[in-house]
């Protein structure tokens, strides 16, 4: 009864936020909420979405729509995909399970980040497809292992995040002295390098700059290819020669991402970037985009301006962090609601019928 009363009253994403801001710490609400610096990218994300116009075609038979796509294998309802985000307990005591248990409810994919405070494969005995993002360790040792687990636990690719030598300065983080509470931990590291170094500012900006990769370069992926026969996408690729490069380097996917406006304060928009993105790669593989999703209407903007499928990440720990496993499955489900509702009245009965001239009319 009172999941049924929670979903009556949040009937947006932006609902689910507003809700989210009232039930978290101030320091998690600010970790989770922030972007880099001025946070001028963070903008730039959702002004992108308002600033793209759709422009309807008419007379269209959209009686029935179909959602689906398939991507590396997975056959999805919807393509609307749950994005990498760190530290999921500081939303709900279930963390990661609960978001692993709402998407397996809504048949969708959820990509696990290495820095996950439940052990990938406890996340993985719960049903559904899977992707485990992949942070590039200064240990190859140990980033050797998180791909072998990953492959043993039935992941079905590599995400490797692209976009981070180092940790983008969020000036919220240093000012709170942001780290992980007592007993809570990087559960897919803990065993192998301890907890996160205390700083004065953010421990975890103190914990990327101490063991992340800063010399990783594309000669490397040959070296992460042959440590596991799975699919590696790279996420944070935001330039059209950068995503040349990944289909030569043998890419299975791009993700079009600035980290959630997280890292390089004054990038692009990913919206902004995907077009540049999807003509760079010529149909070699499939791109995809995170960054300000927050409607269905966004959605299809995407899709209109070649992406294959979206991620979402802060919605999801919006939800998670106003009702749990259940709201984050509402999340995912008025997502979706909303993106079959634009998509009729855009006349587009089907994913392959969301075209550029729902943006660019000739």
């Amino acid at each position: 009864m009172e999941t049924k009363k929670q979903d009556e009253r949040l009937l947006t994403v932006a609902d689910y936020r507003r809700a989210a801001r009232a039930a978290l710490p101030r320091m998690t609400w600010d970790y989770y909420r922030s972007g880099a610096d001025a946070q001028v990218t963070l903008r730039r994300n959702r002004r992108a979405f308002r600033d793209c116009t759709l422009w309807p075609r008419m007379l269209v038979d959209v009686s029935e729509r179909d959602l689906s796509t398939e991507l590396l294998g997975a056959r999805l309802p919807a393509p609307i995909l749950i994005a990498p985000t760190a530290y999921q307990r500081l939303a709900h005591p279930d963390g990661e399970l609960a978001t692993a248990r709402a998407a397996a409810r809504a048949g969708t994919l959820m990509v696990v980040s290495t820095l996950a405070t439940v052990s990938l494969e406890d996340v993985a005995a719960c049903a559904g497809p899977r992707w485990f993002q992949l942070y590039v360790h200064k240990d190859r040792g140990l980033t050797r292992a998180l791909i072998e687990r990953a492959h043993a636990a039935g992941y079905s690719a590599l995400v490797i995040t692209v976009d981070t030598p180092l940790l983008g300065r969020r000036v919220a983080d240093e000012r709170n002295g942001f780290a992980l509470p007592d007993g809570m931990v990087m559960a897919n590291l803990a065993y192998a390098v301890g907890a996160a170094p205390s700083s004065a500012g953010s421990a975890l900006n103190s914990y990327v700059a101490s063991r992340h990769d800063a010399s990783f370069t594309w000669r490397d992926l040959d070296w992460l290819r042959s440590l596991a026969p799975l699919p590696i996408l790279l996420k944070g690729i935001l330039r059209r020669g950068d995503a040349a490069r990944a289909c030569e380097h043998g890419a299975a996917g791009v993700i079009v991402s600035n980290h959630g406006a997280r890292q390089l304060d004054g990038a692009p928009a990913s919206l902004d970037a995907l077009p540049g993105v999807v003509a760079a790669v010529e149909d070699r593989c499939p791109v995809l985009m995170d960054g300000g999703v927050r409607w269905g209407s966004d959605v299809l903007k995407a899709l209109a301006l070649g992406a294959r499928a979206v991620l979402v990440g802060r919605p999801i720990l919006w939800g998670l962090a106003a009702a749990g496993e259940a709201g984050v499955l509402h999340v995912l489900t008025l997502l979706r609601e909303e993106l079959s509702l634009a998509m009729a009245l855009a006349g587009c009965p089907s994913l392959s019928a969301i075209t550029r001239d729902l943006v660019e009319p000739r």
